[in-house]
């Protein structure tokens, strides 16, 4: 018989441990920061793409935004659709609104405010294209977030004094 008592733990304990050293590497890895960033450009991604479609040059927009908001997209509330009013007016605001937002996002200037650009835009998306909820959920749920949170560490307004975040 050895005088060493054995150390071995139960092989129930062997899970546990791998579930706790898990649960730090997953916290260790998603720093807020890095999140909010994270949150920032993935929001900012398909308003940049869509929005830079829209322009032949400086403050000029492309015929193909225009006939989209004339031909093409339509209100869907109760009783219609209907027409977009004024749809050179929705096509530019809608195209500086896709490029400005994304930047501001981007660098963290402004971010609260450009979240709920973004989630208003998204608002008006939903009810052009209703079918598209799955996705229009998603960014408003990451406008919101980025809303309520704020910018993060790695923004201009967190280096202006954006430093806290609602709880």
């Amino acid at each position: 018989m050895s005088a060493i008592p054995d150390r071995r733990q139960p092989a129930s304990r062997g899970p546990a441990r791998l579930a706790i050293a898990a649960r730090r590497a997953v916290e260790r890895i998603s720093q807020p920061w890095l999140v909010q960033l994270l949150l920032r450009i993935a929001l900012a991604v398909p308003f940049w793409k869509s929005g830079i479609l829209k322009w032949q040059g400086f403050l000029q927009l492309n015929d193909t935004a225009i006939t989209l908001f004339t031909d093409e997209f339509q209100l869907h509330l109760p009783g219609g659709p209907y027409p977009f009013p004024a749809p050179a007016v929705f096509a530019f605001l809608s195209g500086c609104g896709e490029v400005t937002f994304p930047v501001l996002l981007v660098l963290g200037l402004g971010t609260r405010f450009a979240a709920i650009g973004v989630l208003l835009m998204t608002c008006v998306i939903e009810l052009t294209v209703p079918d598209g909820w799955p996705v229009h959920l998603t960014w408003a749920a990451m406008a919101m977030g980025i809303a309520a949170w704020g910018p993060g560490r790695v923004s201009i307004d967190w280096l202006l004094g954006d430093r806290s975040p609602r709880s």
